[in-house]
């Protein structure tokens, strides 16, 4: 099996799994292996892909698995599908969202829950001094993990079966830079969080919940203890906060499971 970019990174991806998560969507699903290591962890998962082949593939290696959670395959443009609003506890994207328009992650968004999570693993056109400068330096590291996955492949494994090859996804250059998803996530996704990686890749991860208010089913005690907690703020944030109240900001209260510490956080959200 030839080392592959996106699975590299599976495990950076599972790390922004919502702790309650019960409900994923996959776009782009490609050979499902993402897929289904979110069935592995008990999360139901609604894996898209336009690649009849890739789905009918995928689809075959997973019911031969037994996975805890059922995945779903479809053969389905995320541009044509009416998807469900507030269904999904987390959706992933890996390497697929260069091959549709950027505004589809406006629908992307209406379809988490409260909240949910979104993860791109998105690939972008190298514009840039520090993009050619990681671009370089990545092909070096390239070829030795694709070295590395040859030797291992050469050692003897009796009790191993080798795995079938599936069909590879279709390959479309990126059309937008990496300034250019910044400037949009920033008004479409705020709070996202967007960091270069490596394998020619970008990492894009926007929680629905953050920055949002106390909901108007708060008890009378939560409001009261996010109150007791503002007065508690250290004196270096306070005005922060303050401020961005001020230009029509919300402030969120998040209780720590397992602790007693509370934090507010607030941005502002000028529209």
């Amino acid at each position: 099996m030839p080392f592959h970019h996106n699975d590299h990174y599976h495990d950076l991806l599972l790390r922004e799994l919502p702790r309650t998560g019960r409900r994923a969507l996959d776009i782009g699903c490609g050979n499902g292996k993402f897929a289904q290591k979110l069935a592995l962890r008990g999360i139901a998962v609604d894996a898209i892909d336009t690649d009849g082949d890739v789905i009918a593939a995928a689809r075959e290696e997973a019911r031969a698995l037994e996975l805890p959670a059922e995945i779903s395959f479809e053969q389905a443009d995320i541009t044509r599908v009416t998807l469900p609003s507030n269904t999904y506890d987390y959706i992933s994207c890996l390497a697929s969202l260069h091959h549709v328009p950027l505004e589809t992650v406006e629908k992307l968004r209406e379809s988490l829950t409260a909240d949910g999570v979104l993860v791109i693993l998105g690939c972008y056109r190298e514009t840039t001094v520090p993009d050619h400068a990681v671009s370089a330096l990545a092909v070096p590291v390239n070829a030795a993990y694709r070295l590395a996955v040859f030797a291992r492949e050469q050692l003897p494994a009796p009790r191993r079966s080798i795995p079938r090859r599936l069909p590879d996804a279709p390959v479309t250059a990126p059309r937008t830079s990496l300034a250019q998803i910044k400037e949009y996530a920033s008004t479409r996704l705020p709070h996202s969080e967007i960091r270069r990686l490596l394998f020619w890749r970008y990492l894009l991860v926007f929680r629905n919940g953050r920055g949002a208010g106390p909901t108007p089913e708060a008890s009378a005690a939560e409001w009261a203890e996010a109150g007791d907690a503002l007065e508690r703020l250290h004196p270096l944030y306070r005005p922060r906060l303050e401020d961005a109240l001020a230009a029509g900001g919300t402030a969120t209260l998040r209780v720590h499971e397992g602790t007693s510490v509370l934090s507010l956080l607030a941005a502002a959200r000028i529209h």
